[in-house]
Formats: C-alpha cells, structure tokens, sequence
C-alpha cells in the first residue's frame, strides 16, 4: 500500500470515528438548531377591579308629596358651600342627659338588634362604629334639644353614600344624615346633616374628612289624636353653628327610595346611631327633653 492509499484509509478511518461518537439526531432542522427553550413567564398579579362610583341619584324613585322631586332626585340642586367658623366646645348643661362622655360609659346604649350590649368600640370617650345599628335604652323620648359630635375618616375611601355614611335617627325613625359632604358629590337629600330622602340642608356646612363636626337638633315630635296625625314632626339643625333646617316638617318617617307613613307609635322613641358600613366616630352626645307646650 503506498502512501498515497494509506492517507485515504487513515481518512476514512478517521471520519468513521466521529461518525460513532456523535449520536444521531435526526435531520438537521431549524428546531434543532433553536436555543433551548425558556420556561413562560408568570402573570404579574393583577390588582382587584375598582368598584363602581357609587349613585349620585336617582329619577326611578316615588315623586317627594309636593311633587318637585323624585326621592333621592340627582338633579336636584346642590346646597350652597358655607365654610362654617371654628369648632367650639359645648359642654352639657346642667339639665342634660349625658348619653355619651368623656369616659367608656356605654350603659345608656344598647344593640338596637336584639338589645345587647353595644359592640362598637370606645376609647377615652370616642366611639366607633361597628357592625350594627345602636341606639339608647331610654325609648320614649318626645321633644328635646340633642348635641352630637362625629368625624368621618382622615383617609377618602369612596365616594357619594359610601363615605362616612351613618345617620342620626330622631324616635327612632327620623334621620338626620351623617356623611363625608366635603368636596363629595351625593344627591342632595342624602348629604350630612340632611333629612334623609326628603329635604337637604340650606347650605352645605361640612368640614373636611377627619375634622370634629357638631349637630345641634331641637326636634318635636309628632302629635296624635288617636290614629290620626294632628302634627307633624319638626326639626331645627344647626351642622357645625350653622343654621340649615328652620323648623321644617317631616313628611313622615324617612327611608331609602320612600317616604312611609307616619303611625303614632312615632310621637315617641330613642335616639340611635347607625351602621351603613363606614368608618364614623362619635363623641360628646346629649340631651335635653324639652317641656310640650301647655
């Protein structure tokens, strides 16, 4: 063999030995000559939906009894912005029932829910609201002057009626709002300090979320003769000193999307606060029955 025959068998020998070392892989593809693939990526967590805007109001509710405007009627006109002076104290008088102080005394309130003892927390005379409406054990309150304190949260969450939302109730059945009303679009016989579906304040005297805000009520209740309604309920509110119901009438007893009849179990009842779900504190709660005309 010459050389020249050696080289060619030394080649072939050579090419053979490569052959067997490298395993076969199939055709050559474009798939086999991609990158490795990666694995996918995960889903960046989305967060949750906003919830829709609250209503401002509504046009599928009853018409109010002098026929103006429907209940809760957005299209009303919104009360004026008055920027009310500073907040003052105003300690009980002598005469008042104190209903709530400056201590953790719970005793003249109740579960208005099955009548035990208040769930809301309280801590160095504020109280909180919880889960559920309160309301005082005395329950045959007639006419009376009434000073509450309340604050809506520092922090906005919500808009309309679902920020700051609870409510005053006058006999039991008679509301006077108490809502976050700064800068907070709402249909106007929804807003603080109004009689709930029935008439809004003169003016809006709100404060801002987290300031100490005051009613003062002189309230009268309605008279019977027997089943019949010889009067009805009166109110004068002063929100934060400043005037915005004189001596207005109810129309009866105040409710969402109605106006129901008055009944004579309402010439009488207790003062309670509500739970709507929203964070509202109160403090420096009193009283003072009033003697009926003679």
């Amino acid at each position: 063999m010459n050389a020249k025959s050696l080289l060619v068998v030394a080649c072939f020998a050579s090419a053979a030995a490569v052959a067997v070392a490298q395993p076969f892989d199939g055709p050559r593809t474009a798939a086999n000559d991609a990158e490795p693939q990666q694995p996918p990526a995960r889903p960046n967590p989305q967060p949750p939906p906003t919830p829709p805007p609250a209503p401002t109001g509504y046009q599928d509710t009853p018409m109010q009894p002098n026929g103006k405007w429907h209940i809760h009627d957005g299209t009303r006109p919104q009360p004026i912005v008055v920027k009310p002076g500073a907040m003052q104290p105003a300690p009980p008088p002598a005469d008042a029932i104190v209903l709530l102080g400056a201590g953790t005394d719970l005793s003249k309130w109740q579960m208005t829910q099955g009548g035990g003892a208040v769930g809301w927390p309280i801590a160095d005379g504020v109280l909180s609201s919880g889960r559920g409406m309160i309301r005082t054990k005395q329950d045959d309150f007639t006419d009376y002057q009434l000073h509450v304190e309340f604050a809506t949260p520092s922090e906005v969450k919500g808009d309309s009626q679902g920020r700051g939302n609870s409510g005053v109730f006058l006999n039991a059945v008679f509301e006077i709002q108490v809502l976050d009303s700064f800068n907070n679009k709402t249909y106007p016989d929804g807003q603080a300090s109004a009689m709930y579906g029935q008439f809004p304040p003169m003016v809006n005297a709100s404060r801002g979320p987290g300031e100490w805000q005051s009613y003062d009520i002189v309230f009268s209740a309605p008279r019977f003769s027997g089943t019949t309604l010889e009067k009805p309920a009166m109110v004068t509110v002063l929100h934060n000193g400043v005037a915005v119901h004189n001596q207005r009438a109810f129309w009866g007893p105040t409710a969402h999307k109605a106006i129901p009849p008055y009944e004579p179990s309402n010439a009488k009842g207790f003062i309670g606060l509500q739970d709507h779900g929203n964070p509202v504190r109160f403090r420096n709660i009193w009283i003072r029955p009033l003697k009926a005309d003679e």
